[in-house]
């Protein structure tokens, strides 16, 4: 079934969709628009990581402020070792499935 037959469909995600693939063609302009694609997946991987880094250095600061008395409550530390562990473990499955798909397009025969 091809999506032109769903051209009349009243949302505008299949209209841009329609209209997207129709402009998709090997033009230089095409290739720019992965390029930049990439790169902006890239940028987001590297702000990704350096969050987490963010969260794992705070959460090590409040440790270290419970531990000397600087703290009065529990809650901050709770809060920081929380969000270093789930952006961590946010991390981790992002680069378990990035290697996954590595390892299934170096399987690919050509």
């Amino acid at each position: 079934m091809d999506i032109s037959s769903l051209y009349n469909i009243s949302s505008n995600a299949i209209r841009s969709a329609y209209e997207s693939s129709k402009a998709a063609t090997l033009s230089p302009a095409a290739l720019n628009n992965d390029q930049d694609v990439f790169a902006s997946f890239l940028d987001s991987a590297v702000a990704n990581i350096k969050e987490t880094n963010a969260y794992l250095s705070d959460a090590e600061n409040e440790k270290i402020r419970f531990a000397m008395g600087e703290a009065e409550n529990t809650h901050d530390l709770t809060i920081a070792m929380q969000k270093a562990s789930e952006a961590f473990q946010y991390t981790v499955a992002v680069r378990d499935k990035f290697l996954e798909a590595y390892k299934e397009i170096m399987n690919i025969q050509i």
